[in-house]
């Protein structure tokens, strides 16, 4: 076993973590730092973790503040690419790790630490995000995996852990749902929910309200974009991490931004989930919509072709990579023309867009009437649909012949 000196622990508070913190005293005899990155997941997640970090052994706790650096730096740059993995999922844990290993490294540097740890399951996607981010960060730090190296395999095994050194914990031995909250969402696993023929029920819902019992009288909010920024809600200048913070809020208590997937983990198994994206739901279709106004027919199709491969680069963990610059860049050339404003309609789950408008829109009316106009003429069509179908007309040709 490598010898080491000092660790910094990316610490929750959880149950996992605060066992790693002993374990990694005991096992590598040396100093264990905690590092908590504040992402959005709200007080009552950060409460006290100070106090219970040094509880559990840490000689320190750093707790970082990334809101508006997670919002401005990571999402906005993602909602130019217009991913989203499979189809459905918004990428909110996967978005939250490399700002998260970014700042954990530079904790590491800045306390002198040999090594980084982490509290990821070995049958997680979480695991290849951090350590693929540490590894073009700190190549030279030793990483630690306790879940890949330790012989406990449950939460009650833990607890016992926990109990023998007199360290105290507010787990218990049931814990329904695996729960991870940030600015942009949180998501559900676990439970009921590893049945894929199970409904979730109520309680598994933590964000938003119930569509069904959401308002009976829609709300409409204006999005206001500039090169591809959010800059207003409702006409009111906000920074990132305030507008997702509003959009959150409006859109939560309509029952916006619900879904129950089943998605394929970066590891191989398939795994069922229920995430919450409030404001991100409103927010991507607020862009996507100025992206049809703006952007020509080519460079909406490559756009998209590229929000397919984004969306598998951002899951998979490889955002400090030339493949991540190079999409990222492309995204950009797109989103220096995204300025307008969007009107969405907030009903009973829905964010349905109903206004929009732009000054580089290309939409142009009088070309788009189907009332009389003076500046198409619809015989010039002919001669484009003659050489649009001529390879098919001289296929067909050659073999009536």
């Amino acid at each position: 076993m490598q010898q080491v000196n000092k660790i910094v622990l990316a610490y929750s508070g959880g149950l996992d973590t605060s066992a790693i913190i002993p374990w990694l005293k005991e096992t590598y005899q040396c100093e264990v730092v905690a590092f908590a990155a504040d992402v959005g997941q709200g007080d009552d997640e950060l409460e006290g973790l100070q106090q219970k970090a040094i509880a559990s052994g840490a000689s320190e706790c750093h707790i970082v503040d990334l809101k508006e650096e997670f919002v401005r730096d990571y999402i906005y740059p993602t909602i130019t690419t217009g991913a989203v993995y499979e189809g459905e999922y918004l990428l909110g844990t996967s978005m939250a790790r490399p700002v998260i290993a970014k700042a954990q490294v530079e904790v590491a540097r800045k306390v002198g630490a040999d090594a980084l740890s982490h509290g990821c399951t070995g049958k997680g996607n979480d695991q290849v995000r951090f350590e693929s981010a540490f590894a073009a960060l700190a190549p030279d730090l030793k990483v630690i995996a306790p879940w890949r190296e330790w012989d406990m395999v449950s939460r009650e095994d833990l607890l016992d852990y926990l109990a023998k050194r007199d360290i105290p914990t507010t787990a218990s031995a049931t814990k329904i749902y695996s729960r991870d909250a940030n600015a942009w969402h949180i998501s559900h696993e676990g439970g009921e929910l590893e049945d894929p023929w199970q409904e979730p029920s109520k309680e598994v819902w933590t964000m938003t309200v119930d569509p069904e019992d959401a308002p009976d009288t829609p709300e409409r909010v204006t999005l206001s974009f500039k090169e591809g920024k959010l800059t207003h809600v409702n006409d009111e200048a906000l920074t990132p991490y305030q507008a997702l913070v509003k959009l959150n809020t409006l859109a939560a208590a309509h029952g916006v931004g619900r879904i129950d997937i089943v998605e394929n983990r970066l590891v191989g198994m398939k795994s069922r989930g229920c995430y919450e994206t409030p404001g991100g739901t409103v927010m991507l279709a607020a862009y996507k919509a100025l992206e049809t106004m703006i952007l020509d027919k080519a460079s909406l199709k490559y756009r998209e072709q590229l929000a397919l491969e984004f969306s598998h680069v951002m899951y998979d963990g490889r955002w400090f990579t030339p493949l991540n610059d190079a999409l990222l860049a492309g995204a950009a050339s797109f989103a220096k023309k995204i300025t307008g404003d969007i009107v969405v309609k907030l009903y009973k789950g829905q964010a349905t867009v109903t206004q929009r408008r732009s000054p580089n829109s290309l939409y142009s009316e009088d070309f788009a009437t189907f009332g009389a106009d003076d500046v198409y003429d619809q015989k010039h069509a002919e001669g484009f649909i003659r050489l649009f179908s001529l390879s098919s007309r001289i296929d067909t040709l050659k073999k009536q012949q």
